[in-house]
């Protein structure tokens, strides 16, 4: 079209204040203000309220009542429209009520692996004296969970999103719904607090050996049968002392695996990236540094991780193994969040 190169640069100028009209509308007509902190209150601008299914054949219904008292000039007909259409007026305000002043605040969520679901915590508080009955809460319309909230009560609900990949996972906007007390309307509000869910890599499911303790400060590694280091695993022989078998390991259906001790203490177990094949891929590579904090924690070890440009010095107990699984989860990603786009 020879008119083309003509509309491109008006099309550019219309397109800045379409994002923000549009952006305006999404925030005033559909509540899309993005994540938001602390406790929100739904207030009566954040909820939209409709018939529901059966309360639109309930509407259809009145409506051939109304014809027909009309048409037959029935009075007991009118008085029983007009009474079954003051009910729908009288539902539709408990239903609304049924949502409105609720403070909706978000709990703690424990970080997962990927591949799994993350359970995000809702506390849903009720300030006031009228109690709430089934309210529901779901996210994309899918696998909703129901509670009824007593006066003066805050009980909790679990949102299970999944958590396809690592790094930080958002809940995403969450839908809170009721169709209390006759189900002839629907009455929802949406919230997307602002908490974030740690997602670490999923570990190798293949049993791996953890590489061999390096020496200290460039001194040779002795093995030997001393009690100091430890230096591996190895595979259990009859008449091993049952103090040296990896219980944890065999509970995990490792089978029996021995531990062994160097003779020196100038020994530390490095869990090195260049000690994972290259052809694994990044997130193969990940997976295997993961199986083996896992383990060298669940052996009760003192170990260290070193990724290109980042070294978590050798340490042992829950602080060290949550260190180096955060590291793994964020390595590479820096902070952005996924899922809180999902809808």
């Amino acid at each position: 079209m020879p008119d083309a190169p003509r509309l491109t640069p008006l099309l550019s100028l219309l397109a800045a204040p379409y994002r923000a009209l549009r952006s305006h509308l999404d925030r005033w007509l559909f509540q899309l203000r993005g994540a938001e902190s602390g406790s929100i209150m739904l207030v009566q601008r954040r909820i939209f309220i409709l018939p529901s299914p059966h309360g639109l054949t309930y509407v259809v219904a009145l409506m051939l009542m109304l014809a027909g008292s009309i048409n037959y000039n029935l009075s007991l007909g009118l008085v029983l429209t007009f009474l079954l259409t003051a009910l729908g007026f009288n539902s539709m305000l408990h239903t609304f009520r049924n949502l409105a002043g609720l403070k909706i605040s978000s709990g703690r969520v424990q970080p997962v692996y990927a591949g799994d679901h993350a359970h995000f915590t809702l506390v849903i508080d009720n300030p006031g004296t009228l109690e709430r009955f089934s309210i529901g809460v779901t996210r994309g319309g899918k696998d909703a969970v129901y509670t009824d909230v007593p006066a003066r009560q805050a009980p909790t609900v679990s949102v299970a999103v999944p958590a396809p990949r690592r790094g930080i996972l958002m809940p995403g906007r969450l839908t809170l719904f009721t169709r209390y007390p006759l189900g002839l309307c629907y009455a929802w509000a949406y919230v997307e607090p602002d908490v974030r869910c740690l997602v670490y890599p999923r570990p190798e499911a293949e049993y791996i050996p953890l590489p061999l303790p390096q020496a200290h400060a460039g001194l040779g590694i002795a093995h030997g049968a001393g009690q100091e280091d430890f230096s591996g695993l190895r595979s259990y022989h009859p008449g091993d002392s049952p103090r040296h078998i990896a219980w944890k390991a065999a509970a995990r259906g490792q089978g029996l695996l021995t531990k062994q001790f160097s003779g020196r203490a100038d020994t530390e177990l490095w869990l090195d990236w260049q000690a994972t094949p290259d052809a694994l891929g990044l997130e193969g590579r990940l997976s295997r540094l993961t199986r083996w904090v896992i383990d060298a924690h669940a052996a009760g070890l003192s170990f260290g991780l070193r990724l290109p440009g980042i070294t978590l010095p050798p340490e042992p107990g829950n602080a060290q193994h949550d260190r180096c699984l955060e590291t793994l989860a964020m390595f590479q990603i820096g902070e952005k969040p996924h899922g809180n786009n999902d809808r």
